[in-house]
């Protein structure tokens, strides 16, 4: 039983990667399953302090994920409405079925909602531009949590590989 969990939770460590860059899948928290299924088996002890952290973090980036497009707006010249334009977007974006939504929802939500605001275009292309820089810095952020946990799992399953294996 604990090589099917240790196969489980290895699986949900690729997955917390792949979602880092997929919208539908919360990366980091993917891969803290993982890393809570890794605690579940038998060999491994469980360790409550550890797995609360790092769920802590988890959850954090999670939330980051969501306002940091925005702030990207914002720190770009960004008016309120282009930033609720980003947040309206990114939902779009997650929705659509267009391939790269995640991508286009949130920089056409800035620019649309910095349009409907009166803006200039040029204006309201700049804030759309640091929508996309948010989102992009958000996707890094989520991607190096993801990669921490993955080397977390690592060092427990060497730590452990002569009773697991």
């Amino acid at each position: 039983m604990d090589i099917f969990l240790t196969i489980l939770a290895a699986f949900f460590m690729i997955l917390g990667i792949i979602g880092s860059f997929l919208p539908i899948l919360p990366g980091p928290l993917t891969s803290w399953i993982g890393l809570l299924i890794l605690h579940l088996t038998d060999v491994i002890p469980m360790n409550w302090t550890f797995l609360i952290i790092t769920l802590i973090v988890a959850i954090i980036i999670w939330i980051l994920d969501y306002i940091i497009p925005a702030m990207g707006t914002k720190r770009f010249g960004g008016s309120k409405a282009g930033m609720i334009g980003t947040s309206i977007g990114l939902i779009i974006g997650l929705l659509s079925p267009i391939p790269g939504g995640i991508i286009i929802g949130p920089f056409v939500g800035a620019l649309v909602g910095e349009l409907l605001n009166k803006s200039e275009f040029d204006k309201a292309l700049k804030a759309a531009f640091g929508s996309f820089l948010g989102f992009l810095a958000s996707t890094f952020v989520k991607f190096i949590v993801a990669l921490i946990f993955l080397g977390l799992f690592i060092v427990k399953l060497v730590e452990y590989q002569d009773v697991l294996f």
